[in-house]
């Protein structure tokens, strides 16, 4: 059963760790899912012990998740960055790319525990390695796909964090790759 905690307010006897960090309303980022957007905080009771959970819906896959307050991190939901650090993550992929392992089941198992890192900056280094990857060989299919998979990422953080419209921000992308 959920309640809503704008209904009944939170518990004061709660510990730090349970009381949320996010705001309704606010854009986060859920690693491999995209931006998403608080739509609620709410109680549920597990194991006769009332547990605090985000209501988190995600446009890109248009998916809605509840993740318990108290494992939001580890399970690596974070704030949007800053305008400076989307700039910055812009600018790594005009940055000389380096080339790495030809194994592709190598080189694809990394490119995964990139993006699951959750960074913006580990992102935008999958997209530059994948981006340059396929104009020498085209890139196998699941490759492919995780590559489709990180440019969606950083165009949809890259677009809340800079406010401006995810096509602009994928010339951008693109233009940077291309120098």
């Amino acid at each position: 059963m959920l309640v809503s905690t704008l209904k009944f307010g939170y518990n004061n006897d709660m510990n730090s760790e349970t009381k949320p960090q996010f705001q309704i309303g606010e854009h986060v980022v859920y690693p491999l899912q995209g931006v998403g957007v608080i739509k609620d905080i709410r109680e549920r009771v597990v194991r006769n012990e009332p547990v605090m959970y985000y209501v988190i819906y995600i446009d890109m896959s248009d998916m809605t998740v509840s993740i318990p307050v108290q494992k939001v991190s580890e399970s690596g939901v974070r704030a949007i960055v800053s305008n400076g650090d989307a700039m910055k993550a812009l600018e790594s992929i005009s940055s000389k790319y380096e080339p790495v392992s030809v194994d592709w089941k190598a080189r694809y198992q990394m490119n995964v525990d990139l993006i699951k890192e959750g960074s913006i900056f580990s992102i935008a280094k999958v997209v530059q390695g994948l981006y340059h990857r396929s104009k020498v060989k085209e890139l196998p299919v699941q490759e492919r796909k995780l590559y489709d998979n990180a440019l969606s990422l950083l165009i949809d953080e890259c677009s809340y964090s800079l406010g401006k419209d995810k096509k602009e921000i994928e010339k951008t992308i693109f233009s940077h790759l291309e120098k």
